[in-house]
C-alpha cells in the first residue's frame, strides 16, 4: 500500500532550501497540500526574506502542486499562531507539522557567547514548541495529528563545539515524549528524526566525497514514514545516505543497594553493574523509573 497524502494539510518550517525543502516537495509530490515556512535567514539565523520560501512554492505548483509561503519565526509564537491559521483558512485543518526550521552558532562550550546558546535553543526547543502548541488545538478538535520533531545525532550523542546545538535537538526527543503521551488518546502521533544530510548547515565541513553520500532526498523516506497516518509514536528514527537506523533511551535493570553509610562506596564498586545493558527496556514513561526503583526496595524488604 503506498505512503500518500491526499486530503492532507502540512506545516513544514525551515522548508526553504535543503532538507525542508525536500520534505516539503515529497509531501506535495504525494498529495498533500503544504504551507511552507521559511525565515529566510542566514545559517546563524540573521536576516530575513520571503523569498526562499516563495521558490519552493513556485516549484510545488509547477508539478501541480497546491502550497502557500509563511516566512515567520518560529521563535515568535504570534507569528506563529497566524501561520497556522493560514492554513486553516486556506484549507481548513492542519494534519502534518515538521518542525525543521534551526540554526547553527557553532563553538567549542569555553568559546561561546551565552547569547548564543540562548538563540540556538530559542529557534530549535522554543521553536518547535511554539509550532506544537499552535497546531495542537486544531489536532486535538480533529482527533488526528502527525507531528515530526528534527533532532540529531549530536543531541542524542555529543558532537565538539555544538553544546547549545546539541541541548537543543536532545530537549526536542523529551518534548516529543510527552506530547506523544499527551496526544495518544486524540490521535496525535508524535516522532524524531535525527537526519544526516548535506545542507547549508555541514558545508566546508566534511570532504567532498561524503557530502556527495548524504543527499537531503535520502532521509526524506524516514519523514514520510513518521508524518503518515499509519506512522508510530515515540519513534526516534535516524536516517542518512540511504541508511536508516533508531535510536532509544533506555534503563538499566540496575541494583538495589538500600540506604547506608558505605552505599557510596558499595555502589563505586559495583557501577559495572549498574551500567550493565542487559535486560534493558524503553521506557513507556518517566514513572518507569520509580517503578523498578520502588520495586526492588521492596522486594528487598521482604
Amino acid at each position: 500500500m503506498g505512503i500518500d497524502f491526499q486530503g492532507r494539510v502540512a506545516i513544514v518550517t525551515g522548508a526553504g532550501g535543503g532538507l525542508g525543502r525536500q520534505h516539503a516537495l515529497a509531501l506535495a509530490q504525494r498529495g498533500a497540500k503544504v504551507l511552507v515556512n521559511d525565515l529566510g535567514g542566514a545559517v546563524d539565523g540573521s536576516g530575513g526574506t520571503v523569498t526562499a520560501a516563495q521558490a519552493v512554492v513556485d516549484e510545488i505548483r509547477a508539478a501541480g502542486g497546491e502550497a502557500l509561503a509563511n516566512g515567520a519565526s518560529v521563535t515568535d509564537f504570534a507569528a506563529v499562531e497566524a501561520m497556522v491559521q493560514q492554513a486553516i483558512d486556506a484549507w481548513g485543518r492542519v494534519d502534518i507539522l515538521v518542525n525543521n526550521a534551526g540554526i547553527l552558532r557553532d563553538k567549542s562550550f569555553a568559546k561561546m557567547d551565552m547569547a548564543d546558546f540562548r538563540l540556538v535553543v530559542d529557534v530549535h526547543l522554543m521553536g518547535a514548541a511554539n509550532c506544537c502548541k499552535a497546531v495542537w488545538p486544531h489536532m486535538v478538535a480533529q482527533q488526528y495529528g502527525r507531528i515530526v520533531m528534527t533532532t540529531s545525532s549530536t543531541g542524542l550523542y555529543g558532537n565538539f563545539g555544538q553544546a547549545n546545538y546539541g541541548a537543543a535537538k536532545l530537549a526536542q526527543v523529551g518534548l516529543m515524549q510527552t506530547l506523544a503521551i499527551e496526544g495518544a488518546k486524540y490521535n496525535i502521533h508524535v516522532n524524531a528524526l535525527a537526519p544526516t544530510a548535506a545542507t547549508r548547515m555541514t558545508e566546508g565541513l566534511m570532504p567532498q566525497e561524503v557530502l556527495d553520500a548524504l543527499k537531503p532526498e535520502a532521509v526524506v523516506p524516514a519523514m514520510l514514514v513518521l508524518s503518515h497516518e499509519s506512522a508510530p509514536s515515540r519513534t526516534i528514527l535516524c536516517a542518512g545516505a540511504g541508511t536508516f537506523e533508531a535510536a532509544h533511551i533506555t534503563l538499566t535493570q540496575g541494583i538495589h543497594l538500600g540506604i547506608g553509610a558505605d552505599v557510596p562506596e558499595q555502589l563505586a564498586a559495583r557501577l559495572a553493574e549498574v551500567t550493565e545493558r542487559a535486560g534493558e527496556q524503553v521506557p513507556q514513561s518517566g514513572a518507569a523509573q520509580g517503578t523498578n526503583e520502588v520495586g526492588r526496595a521492596l522486594a528487598a524488604r521482604a
